[in-house]
């Protein structure tokens, strides 16, 4: 039987090391060494453990292990630099500030593929690694970028070798909430945040529904639409199922 989603609950962190969460979700870490260190000074070999996922660490910390890291001065030192250094990242002019009031407020960046980092397994090869370097570089440079893909539920397959050498590919099924993705909501009655939908026009009066993710990038949001949403029928459940998955049609 095939694994519609996994869940995964997010360790709640203590306040003196609470700035960890944001740090975690924002992928600026997957290039900024600092904050790379930083989360592998936590439990250098549950960082190994981890692949070097923030999120996955911090979920794999025990309670008093976060105690005693909260009990830590030195380090919630540390953690606030990081996330203050972040807060000044995000807000402070670039080079694109520089440029005047005519250049461009926005731009949109499409693409199939996005290879920020492993841990958001939502590439192949030099296409998503190329769209995921722009969107760094933008980042960055402060060009008012904003990325638009897909949610693959399986990301893209791994590789392993049979006994015969024969190749053999394997799709893990993805957990959105484990992934440093947040869903995107829209106010609603029950004070919850209601699912912001899209919807397109398909043949024969269907429709297609999809939710919207989205990544932060540094300063670059990365909007990745999911079609494995309950209003679909199955086969529109399946569009976003795989990269570059299905038949010719």
């Amino acid at each position: 039987m095939k694994a519609i989603r996994r869940f995964t609950v997010r360790t709640l962190l203590p306040d003196p090391i609470q700035p960890l969460a944001r740090l975690a979700m924002n992928l600026r870490w997957s290039w900024h060494r600092p904050t790379r260190e930083l989360f592998a000074s936590l439990d250098q070999e549950l960082w190994e453990e981890s692949r070097h996922d923030p999120i996955s660490l911090l979920g794999s910390i025990s309670r008093d292990q976060l105690d005693q890291l909260a009990s830590n001065n030195e380090l919630v030192e540390r953690v606030q630099h990081a996330a203050a250094d972040l807060d000044r990242y995000l807000s402070e002019p670039r080079w694109y500030q520089g440029l005047g009031p005519d250049a461009p407020a926005c731009i949109a960046y499409f693409s199939p593929e996005f290879g920020i980092t492993e841990v958001l397994p939502q590439y192949s090869g030099g296409l998503g690694i190329l769209a995921g370097d722009h969107l760094k570089a933008a980042s960055d440079l402060g060009v008012p970028l904003i990325g638009v893909g897909l949610l693959y539920q399986a990301g893209y397959f791994k590789q392993s070798l049979s006994r015969d050498a024969w190749q053999q590919e394997t799709y893990p099924v993805l957990d959105p909430d484990g992934l440093p993705l947040t869903l995107l909501r829209e106010p609603s009655e029950d004070g919850t945040g209601k699912p912001v939908t899209i919807s397109l026009p398909l043949p024969n009066g269907r429709k297609l529904n999809a939710h919207i993710w989205r990544a932060d990038v540094g300063r670059v949001p990365l909007l990745l639409l999911d079609s494995n949403v309950p209003a679909n029928d199955d086969a529109a459940r399946g569009i976003t199922d795989r990269l570059y998955g299905g038949g010719g049609d």
